[in-house]
């Protein structure tokens, strides 16, 4: 008779690893018991015979439940103590500064879609239907251990019936936490914009408002979408209209994988990843011609689809004749998406005709997440919903908070030698998000059982609301406060997922504050564990206007064309080539005068590096795009014109020492006569060879195998492909993210990375800002 105390930590809670355990353990005779530790992970006493013991443990490890993922197993032999059966032991409030790793929201499984359908289920046509494999964690835990009393489900006293099935360590919905039936779970009313509720069936009744044209707001398991019939073009119109996102594409929910088929090209990792628990936005390749409004995703050749992943969605599609809705995050451009009832009234009344609200609380706001495939490889742009709170190791034990980017904001802690991201939180400029950010920092610490932090890190940008919130952290509490620039902070993330310890990287983005006080966004770095050293660069070119020319883009193109030609050439080139960019500006001709002036007299301009800014340029130089309504938007729309290119017409951009003359592709692309379609084509191309060659280049010089890329540009599937043909014909790998965001949404962890490295010893302050 042998006995042991096993300790495991990891996925295993809320995944139904309990019950699993007991059944493993019944089937090899042992005794003992099992129980959550809240932060601590799970303790299992099993006492038997050696050899049952041992095979105990092979299943332990390698027969967990699909969403469970057991990352460390300790074991260390004890006396025995005379159990007389294996049971499960109530869990523990734990606090001993553990690692139990909270699972992320889970789409409905496809055993619960059978039974949302079965007549003969006590569940049929229950929207809140989930077992343990299945159904909302993150947005309704508010503490640890998980268990009932610590959700909003707390709200909700469990059935007779119910609860049998949640006390049976057999049933597939033991301790699922959010388990319930229509006796005794949540429930929806539809209402009028007035707050006066409709009778009826609401769910039915909803479905009958859309495929009608009204546009609805429905609360899910994050937060609240604005949903309307993607077949109506007026109403997609009309939606536009009302949300003030003139441009913006709008995410899509698609019935199922055939609806999608009929309207975009899916691949087979694409259709793994629609398919997969987390059920994404992926933005997918249009197929031509488009059979939806183009007012969906004006301009551009991807449109951002998901499918459903709860049951209020299938049962909202089983009543509806459209196959395919809007499904859009309930907010104002910048603000959060809007999550409670009361403010849906409030801040909705406007927006949508009618609403459709439960009545459980959504505790943690977390959006779609939202993916794209570039060059075969997942490139997560918005990690939230189905993948936080799940943390990404790094090679650090420390504990930390890094607050990340002002835009597209994640942060981030770091514990025992992970970074827990946090859900998508937006744009931090805006107070109320900015808010939104404080509380989701203070929830993170509460249930990571963050006491005391070792350091606070943000980026260098002196203005950002988030560098001031880190100061003010860290003075509060006494901590270390160290600054890194955001792109040693992208080019770190691709060090910390993909574990190396050097690395040719480069950064290419619209803005982030340089070192010197410039704008950059076109840097190629060198990075290991005790340096860090910006190698080449796109040349400086003037912004007049400074951060005005992100949004008129006009500002950059005359910069850019201002270093190769006079102020009356500039003139003349503008006026010839995309004279509506001149009329998009706010104060039309008098404005573009006065961009003149500021160039000739070099008043009120500041100078950049920035390659987003150079797609920008372009974008108006070949009338593709004038304004920027949403991130991204010039560059975007550009990408998509490119893709229609078929020639490439051999465009190369000189580099001289350390910089990368991006303004005499501007001067070839002007004395070329060729289809616009393939200027943008080329100049994709050309960006990807003089980065890779430039990287190539170094890395040979410095002696190192490992060329990376990350930061917006990242996306962009032209020129991360012409750049990894490059690394990859010279002998070199190539490395991108596909965990982290490559965008100013993954910056928390490259963050997290530098500020091991700092309080390492490997880096001082000065290499992370000089």
């Amino acid at each position: 008779m042998k006995a042991y105390h096993i300790h495991v930590e990891g996925i295993v809670q809320g995944v139904g690893f309990r019950p699993f355990v007991y059944r493993i353990a019944h089937e090899h005779n042992l005794r003992g018991y099992v129980k959550n530790l809240g932060d601590a992970g799970v303790e299992i006493v099993v006492e038997g015979e050696e050899r049952d013991i041992e095979a105990f443990l092979h299943d332990l490890k390698y027969k967990a439940p699909p969403l469970a993922k057991v990352e460390k197993v300790k074991k260390k032999e004890i006396p025995p103590q005379g159990f007389d059966s294996f049971y499960i032991e109530k869990s523990s409030q734990g606090g001993s500064g553990g690692d139990s790793i909270i699972p992320p929201d889970v789409s409905i499984c496809e055993d619960c879609v059978r039974e949302l359908f079965d007549p003969t289920d006590k569940r049929y046509m229950y929207p809140f239907i989930v077992c343990t494999n299945c159904g909302p964690r993150f947005t309704i835990i508010e503490d640890l251990p998980y268990d009932r009393i610590n959700t909003t489900m707390r709200e909700f006293e469990m059935c007779e019936f119910c609860e049998s099935e949640y006390k049976d360590p057999l049933n597939r919905r033991y301790h699922a936490e959010p388990v319930c039936c229509p006796v005794c779970g949540p429930s929806y009313r539809l209402y009028t914009r007035d707050g006066e509720e409709i009778t009826g069936d609401p769910i039915k009744k909803t479905a009958e408002l859309i495929d009608r044209g009204y546009i609805v707001a429905i609360k899910g398991i994050g937060g609240i979408h604005i949903a309307c019939d993607a077949t109506n073009e007026d109403v997609v119109e009309e939606l536009r209209r009302r949300i003030l996102r003139p441009q913006q594409p709008f995410a899509l929910m698609a019935k199922d994988l055939e609806t999608i088929e009929s309207f975009a090209i899916v691949s087979n990792a694409e259709k793994d990843e629609l398919l997969s628990y987390r059920k994404p936005i992926i933005a997918l390749r249009k197929k031509e011609p488009f059979p939806l409004p183009e007012a969906l995703a004006p301009g551009l050749h991807t449109i951002g689809v998901m499918l459903p992943y709860s049951g209020i969605h299938y049962l909202l599609f089983h009543y509806s004749k459209s196959p395919v809705y809007v499904m859009t995050s309930a907010n104002y451009p910048g603000l959060p998406m809007v999550k409670d009832n009361d403010k849906a009234f409030k801040e909705l009344k406007d927006l949508a005709d009618y609403f459709l609200l439960h009545n459980r609380k959504i505790l943690n706001r977390c959006d779609d997440s939202v993916i794209r495939f570039v060059d075969g490889k997942r490139a997560v742009i918005r990690r939230s919903r189905g993948f936080v709170p799940l943390p990404i190791d790094i090679p650090f034990e420390f504990t930390g908070l890094a607050v990340g980017a002002e835009l597209l904001n994640a942060f981030g802690f770091a514990k025992n030698g992970r970074i827990y991201p946090s859900q998508y939180i937006g744009n931090t400029s805006k107070v109320e998000v900015l808010e939104f950010m404080r509380e989701a920092i203070a929830h993170f610490r509460k249930i990571l059982r963050i006491k005391n932090l070792d350091l606070v890190i943000s980026d260098l940008h002196p203005l950002y609301n988030t560098t001031k919130l880190a100061m003010e952290i860290a003075e509060n509490e006494g901590v270390e406060f160290l600054q890194v620039q955001h792109h040693y902070a992208h080019i770190a993330s691709v060090m910390a997922e993909n574990k190396l310890d050097e690395i040719i990287g480069i950064a290419v983005d619209g803005v982030g504050y340089g070192v010197d006080g410039n704008t950059w966004g076109g840097e190629v770095i060198y990075m290991s564990y005790e340096d860090v050293e910006r190698l080449a660069h796109v040349d400086y070119y003037p912004l007049p206007g400074g951060d005005l020319a992100s949004y008129y883009p006009l500002r950059a193109l005359m910069g850019i064309l201002s270093k190769i030609y006079d102020i009356e050439e500039v003139k003349e080139i503008v006026q010839r080539c995309c004279p509506k960019a001149v009329e998009s500006l706010k104060y039309g001709k008098v404005e573009f005068n006065v961009i003149l002036n500021q160039l000739a007299r070099e008043i009120n301009v500041s100078y950049a590096s920035s390659t987003g800014r150079v797609l920008d340029a372009f974008a108006v130089m070949l009338n593709v795009a004038y304004r920027r309504t949403y991130e991204g938007e010039p560059a975007m729309k550009l990408e998509s014109f490119a893709f229609r290119g078929k020639n490439d017409l051999g465009f190369s951009i000189p580099i001289d020492g350390e910089k990368i003359k991006v303004e005499e592709l501007f001067r070839q692309a002007l004395e070329v006569n060729a289809n616009p379609t393939d200027i943008a084509y080329s100049v994709h191309l050309a960006l990807g060879r003089a980065f890779g060659e430039i990287a190539v280049e170094k890395a040979k010089e410095f002696g190192v195998k490992n060329v990376g890329i990350s930061g917006g540009v990242a996306y962009n599937e032209l020129i991360v492909k012409t750049i990894r043909k490059i690394v990859e014909r010279n002998g070199l790998k190539f490395y991108v993210t596909q965990e982290v965001p490559r965008g100013d949404n993954g910056i928390n962890v490259g963050q997290a990375f530098l500020g091991g490295l700092y309080l390492e010893g490997y880096l001082s302050k000065e290499d992370l800002m000089l």
